[in-house]
């Protein structure tokens, strides 16, 4: 257990050397209970996560992808400890802290921090920037040298923020901002993992490139270790040494960097590839593989059989509905889950018909497709707007109509209005002759 010092930033233990094992998740499993009736009794659970493996370096950054709803965040809150694990190990620097009450964990939150995802929700509103950042240093006692205002102060400024923003609270400040006060607390006791939750998803995209070049300046100067969970792939690409692809929480695909985005090994891995944007103006004509994968993700209380991605897979066969693929390293620094891989020498299936649902589960979306596609909703529109034409026209006569109604009863006939006039001269008084 690591046993905080009380007058400065370090631990009494040894750090771990870079390229050593800092993290280490084996069989990690967390299931939501369903209880109804009257006695509150379970009927299921939604299996959120359901047996990971994978370890984290000293000084590198692991970066978690995945559809909404594959376990993402919650696989970040049980290895900070937040939640609970129903099952498997979570060793932090060789010591299990599975299991660890809140006084057990104590000293280890200085060693693991967490940015969450919401910068707004995240920060009490009632409380100043000030009380926000100090409150780890008044939890874990310790007293920095020249004062807890003064380290406060510095790391606003670390973090990009201006020191005198001491005294303000969280509604004065943009979501930008308040991302880098949420940073700046995470930091404030020199911490050797951080799990970043999303740290970039609620802020606009300039701001976005700038926290995300904060995160690579403190990692850089500090030593820190990431596990950054994210959608945005691009950011994902650029900040992580390695990828994890979750998919209704099990690990398809663990691999580099370089590895996963030039020779993706898992189906799920290539479809998710193939929806990334291109942002060259110069490859727009460039012809790329869509993956359209047809069908929703299966629900987490009732997962399928076997690999839980075969009910969406273009490749799947009788032995994935069956037979769960294990995750193992087909290449160095390169582990899938898969019984049938991509740019692998067995790639196609071997000796076994292709299951009916999986036929029609993905498909490849060719120009020919592209184009009756342009056609149809040409068609639609060129539809859509015929009948609001219609609907113009009819409304135009109908008002003409009304119009000619009202002007009809209202306008008095001709010999109406003689009849007036004649009776009006007769009531007025002829003029003095005089004048």
């Amino acid at each position: 257990m690591t046993i905080p010092a009380q007058t400065s930033g370090a631990t009494l233990t040894k750090d771990a050397a870079p390229g050593e094992t800092l993290l280490k998740v084996t069989g990690l499993q967390k299931h939501f209970p369903i209880k109804k009736g009257l006695l509150q009794r379970q009927v299921g659970a939604v299996r959120a996560v359901d047996g990971i493996d994978f370890e984290v370096r000293s000084g590198e950054t692991l970066g978690v992808v995945g559809e909404s709803g594959c376990g993402k965040s919650t696989m970040g809150r049980l290895i900070t400890r937040l939640l609970e694990p129903t099952a498997g190990k979570v060793e932090f620097q060789g010591k299990d802290i599975t299991h660890l009450g809140v006084g057990g964990m104590r000293p280890l939150r200085r060693d693991v921090q967490m940015i969450f995802q919401d910068p707004y929700s995240s920060l009490n509103p009632r409380h100043t920037i000030g009380t926000i950042v100090s409150a780890p240093f008044k939890l874990q006692g310790v007293q920095p040298e020249g004062g807890v205002k003064k380290e406060v102060q510095r790391l606003l400024s670390v973090v990009g923020l201006n020191p005198e923003h001491y005294n303000r609270y969280p509604h004065e400040f943009s979501g930008g901002q308040r991302q880098r006060i949420g940073i700046a607390r995470a930091l404030a006791l020199n911490p050797k993992l951080v799990v970043a939750d999303e740290p970039v998803s609620a802020l606009d995209v300039s701001i976005q490139a700038q926290v995300v070049n904060l995160l690579d300046d403190l990692q850089s100067e500090l030593g820190l270790t990431y596990v950054i969970i994210a959608h945005d792939l691009s950011v994902v690409r650029h900040v992580s040494d390695r990828i994890a692809v979750m998919y209704l929480g099990k690990i398809m695909e663990l691999a580099d960097r370089d590895l996963l985005y030039k020779t993706p090994m898992h189906p799920y891995t290539k479809a998710l590839m193939s929806a990334v944007p291109i942002p060259d103006p110069a490859r727009k004509s460039a012809k790329s593989e869509r993956i359209l994968l047809k069908g929703d993700v299966p629900s987490p209380i009732a997962p399928p059989s076997g690999c839980r991605f075969h009910t969406r897979c273009w490749k799947a066969t009788q032995i994935c509905t069956t037979t769960e693929p294990p995750l193992k390293e087909l290449r160095p620094g390169q582990q899938v889950a898969c019984h049938h891989p991509e740019n692998f020498e067995d790639q196609a299936p071997q000796d076994v018909v292709l299951l009916t649902a999986a036929k029609e589960a993905a498909e490849l979306v060719s120009e020919e497709a592209l184009a009756e596609s342009a056609a149809t909703s040409a068609a639609v529109a060129a539809e859509v707007a015929e009948v609001a034409e219609a609907q113009s026209t009819d409304a135009e006569s109908t008002e003409a109509e009304s119009s000619e109604g009202e002007s009809t009863e209202t306008e008095p006939t001709e010999a109406e209005s003689t009849e007036t006039e004649s009776t009006e001269s007769s009531d007025e008084e002829p003029p003095a002759k005089g004048k």
